[in-house]
């Protein structure tokens, strides 16, 4: 059985060490300033595409807008078979109440009950019965594997068509004998799951109902042999991927050259932050003067992707580059704001109360889950987080006060309760100090994060006040890192352009220099 005893495959989620080093050598050249301005006039892999090219704008047709559009559509489908191992495609099924579902279910139960009265007819007609076991027989044929030649011949042989209408001229064919061969034949080809339809089917005894269920579940089959096909291809698609998609978008950006404006102003905000703040250290007293500003290519790469934990992705626009990753970011950012939310409650909490709960890790555990559980969903618009923040207050309170009671000591008292409260709730606040904080410590954990080589390996040390949602931290943190490090691959060479443009053109130069005697 094809399906029988399968596992699952899973890959890593990082390339390969090969695939890793592409992204080093796309960047080299860009490593060190002191390196000579010729080797940063040559061609790179973008081509004419750069986004800084001077060339006049081709017009795009229609027909190159729609083929950059399937390459988009392949690559994305490719990226999220390859990183996602849990993807899987199911079958499109029509809310119940719709029109078109309605008008399904009511042809669907029209042809059965033509097919009913067909075979209790006297004499009964066979012809539609005909058919769909004629139908049948080219699934099970589907289902089957290039050495399967028995069981391909014996299929043939018992769904023969045209001996079974044959023997229903001389009212000699037998219906049921015929379900019984087909449920039996797709309970040796059948994954394990659908074991249980399979008794099911052994089960029914009305005809048309059995024949009704082996439709659906040969429809199951089929979406069991695509996922199994998926699963199987992943390892593959993974050791492919940053070539695949590499090539892929170079094709994107042959058809459309526009395609990397968005990642270009992504990269160029970072290399104007960076810049700035290289000129107010040069104005710090003690610091060394320099002619100019040197930025490091990998430190505004790395802090353009730290921008993807700050994003708006209700209202601004991803970078083209990022687009595969989108939702996986966003989910990650969501989750990230409520380890920020709940790591800014313990420290508040610790800071008020710690000295009278110490010794008491359960009180954090109870605290941080109700924490948790009243802050599902608090990215939704609709959410209102000062109403849940003054409850986590209230109930923090009384979890307070149940500990403090057991230890047979007074409760908190209604200034400290209320004080408490309302700290929770100012957290809300623009600029609050606890939140910038916390903040500002997890954008430290995760730009540590990007400058590992292997940080599926080796975690580094969580900041202080983040110990509460450690082991969250460091489940994201990865996740995230595997992220960065597989876009870094697959898209080095044209963040290197790019890069190159901004830092290392003249214009970029006089920037930077005009930049460091303003201020």
């Amino acid at each position: 059985m094809p399906f029988n005893g399968e596992k699952q495959c899973v890959g890593e989620d990082q390339p390969s060490d090969s695939d890793s080093s592409r992204f080093s050598e796309s960047m080299a050249s860009l490593s060190d300033y002191d390196c000579s301005r010729q080797s940063f006039t040559s061609d790179s892999s973008s081509k004419s595409s750069s986004p800084a090219s001077t060339s006049p704008p081709r017009v795009v047709t229609f027909d190159e807008v729609m083929a950059a559009a399937r390459n988009l559509s392949n690559m994305t489908l490719a990226h999220e078979i390859a990183v996602n191992e849990n993807f899987q495609l199911k079958q499109d099924a029509l809310p119940e109440n719709s029109l078109a579902g309605r008008v399904r279910h009511i042809v669907h139960q029209a042809f059965w009950d033509v097919l009913e009265s067909e075979l209790n007819a006297e004499p009964p007609e066979y012809e539609h019965a005909i058919k769909l076991f004629e139908e049948i027989r080219e699934v099970l044929l589907s289902f089957l594997t290039p050495g399967g030649n028995r069981l391909r011949n014996q299929i043939c042989e018992v769904l023969d068509t045209d001996l079974i209408r044959q023997q229903a001229e001389h009212s000699a064919v037998d219906i049921q004998a015929l379900a019984n061969y087909v449920i039996s034949t797709m309970g040796k080809l059948c994954a394990p799951v659908r074991d249980d339809d399979i008794r099911e089917l052994k089960a029914t005894c009305n005809i048309v109902d059995v024949l009704r269920q082996i439709f659906h579940v040969l429809d199951l089959m089929k979406m069991d042999m695509v996922n199994f096909t998926i699963r199987s291809l992943r390892p593959h698609l993974q050791r492919q991927l940053v070539d695949y998609e590499r090539t892929k978008f170079q094709e994107i950006l042959e058809e459309t050259p526009s395609a990397l404006d968005q990642t270009t102003e992504w990269i160029k905000e970072s290399v104007h932050e960076e810049l700035l703040s290289l000129s107010e250290t040069a104005l710090t007293p003690g610091a060394k003067n320099s002619s100019k500003p040197s930025l490091s290519p990998t430190l505004v790469l790395n802090n353009s992707y730290l921008k993807l934990l700050q994003w708006d992705y209700q209202k601004k626009e991803l970078p083209e580059t990022l687009m595969t990753d989108g939702a996986r970011l966003q989910e990650l950012t969501e989750k990230l704001n409520q380890l920020k939310m709940i790591a800014c409650l313990s420290l508040i909490t610790n800071n008020m109360v710690g000295a009278m709960t110490e010794g008491l890790p359960e009180l954090a555990i109870r605290v941080k889950k109700i924490s948790a559980v009243l802050l599902d969903g608090m990215n939704k618009e609709t959410f209102n987080l000062k109403e849940v923040l003054n409850s986590i207050g209230v109930q923090t309170c009384v979890e307070v006060n149940k500990t403090l009671m057991e230890r047979g000591l007074p409760a908190l008292n209604a200034e400290v309760q209320a004080n408490l409260v309302g700290q929770f709730s100012s957290i809300e606040e623009e600029d609050n100090p606890i939140w910038s904080l916390i903040e500002k410590r997890i954008q430290l954990y995760m730009k540590s994060l990007l400058c590992l080589p292997n940080p599926q390996k080796c975690m580094p040390a969580v900041p202080g006040g983040l110990t509460v949602v450690q082991q969250e931290l460091e489940v994201l943190g990865s996740q995230y890192a595997s992220i960065v490090n597989l876009n870094k691959q697959v898209y080095g060479p044209f963040y290197a352009n790019i890069l190159r443009k901004l830092l290392f053109s003249e214009e970029a130069t006089g920037k930077a220099e005009a930049s460091s005697s303003t201020n």
